[in-house]
């Protein structure tokens, strides 16, 4: 996929302040400081597309980007360590669960994973969640670039094992780096390809 344009499109509280627009949404989330404001940067090729911050948890909103005009990059709200109040967090969760769940337009989730880390169990609870509620999820490990290939490949296979203790499928993953451009074309193309799916579904 060749991306012409990338532009926000607005940034919405709750699912029912969300564009009014029946393209494709793909939805990117990961724990907080697992660099998704990078990988968002990397896969749209623009460097300040979405806004990346030593702070963690800085996105609060759910935020729309749309991408070639015809389908929509949505930057979730991260979970876990940013410093929150319990209010705060429980409004966030409420809104980012409000999102998966309702969003009749959202196709896939893309999870993302430090690949850097042993499996988390906050990402194994959050990615069970979507199993069990039934919604199309991917899994994008980030900063592969801090690891040799041996190392990142041998992350992922433990990874797989780790799924497999309560999956009988594993769903598709990406080994990403937003420094070196890893995993772009295959991020891209895979999305590519549902929207091919959509548009012949549709009879486009």
């Amino acid at each position: 996929m060749d991306i012409k344009s990338a532009e926000f499109s607005l940034s919405a509280p709750m699912v029912s302040m969300c564009p009014k627009d029946t393209k494709p949404e793909y939805a990117f989330i990961g724990r907080s400081n697992v660099g998704k404001s990078s990988l968002i940067n990397m896969l749209t090729n623009h460097s300040k597309l979405a806004k990346t911050s030593a702070t963690p948890g800085k996105t609060l909103l759910i935020n729309h980007f749309i991408i070639n005009k015809e389908w929509y990059l949505v930057d979730l709200p991260g979970y876990g360590f940013a410093k929150r109040s319990k209010k705060e967090v429980d409004r966030l969760d409420q809104m980012i669960r409000g999102y998966i769940l309702q969003r009749e337009q959202l196709v896939n989730v893309f999870v993302l994973v430090d690949i850097r880390l042993e499996p988390q169990k906050i990402d194994l609870e959050f990615i069970d969640w979507l199993g069990l509620s039934g919604i199309p999820f991917s899994i994008v490990f980030t900063k592969a670039d801090k690891l040799s290939a041996t190392k990142a490949n041998q992350n992922v296979e433990a990874y797989k094992q780790k799924l497999l203790e309560t999956w009988e499928e594993l769903p598709p993953m990406f080994l990403t780096s937003a420094e070196k451009k890893q995993g772009r074309d295959e991020v891209l193309d895979y999305i590519t390809e549902i929207n091919q799916e959509i548009a012949g579904e549709k009879g486009i």
